[in-house]
């Protein structure tokens, strides 16, 4: 039996490296910028998983995020910076998953830089709070799933694939190497 992409009449895999790899990992990470954020993944032990929002992506396809210097996530991040990110922008398209270096510091310009007055929520002490540090993950590895060209067109060719009984849809999906 064939896999539901080789029914695919139209080409639905790009892998992606380089600058277009960080572009694609960008633009999809604008259009959701929560995340769960994964760590002790490669301790055997099960994934330690929170919600996390991106404070800035590059189009390197790294990733920086607040947190407080006493939190669990920055505990497991010292003794495995090993880190796995995953966003879904809407119920049928932008899937994201990153595998990454996570790195922590305290570098009070680059808090500025991050810092949006929502933040405040969990820093009370202000962008002066002693207990923030930026994360920064660098992307090693990641894989997209998405719609060439929007969700509208996406429901169109698939109901069409309904009616006529063929795999029909516009994902696409591939590696990202950056």
């Amino acid at each position: 039996m064939d896999s539901i992409n080789q029914q695919q009449p139209e080409e639905n895999h790009k892998d992606l490296a380089g600058t277009e790899a960080g572009k694609k990992i960008k633009e999809l990470v604008d259009k959701s910028n929560t995340c769960y954020f994964c760590t002790q993944i490669t301790t055997g032990q099960p994934l330690k998983t929170r919600p996390m929002s991106v404070q800035k992506v590059d189009e390197a396809g790294n990733l920086w995020f607040l947190s407080a210097d006493d939190s669990h996530k920055n505990a497991e991040i010292l003794v495995d910076n090993k880190v796995q990110l995953l966003f879904q922008g809407s119920a049928y398209s932008e899937f994201l998953s990153i595998y990454g270096v996570a790195t922590i510091t305290k570098d009070k310009e680059l808090i500025k830089e991050l810092w949006e007055p929502i933040v405040k929520t969990w820093f009370t002490g202000g962008i002066d709070d002693p207990r923030i540090t930026a994360i920064k993950v660098e992307t090693e590895d990641g894989y997209y799933w998405d719609n060439k060209h929007g969700n509208a067109v996406a429901f169109v060719k698939m109901a069409a694939g309904a009616l006529l009984g063929k795999t029909l849809d516009d994902s696409i999906e591939g590696n990202l190497t950056v």
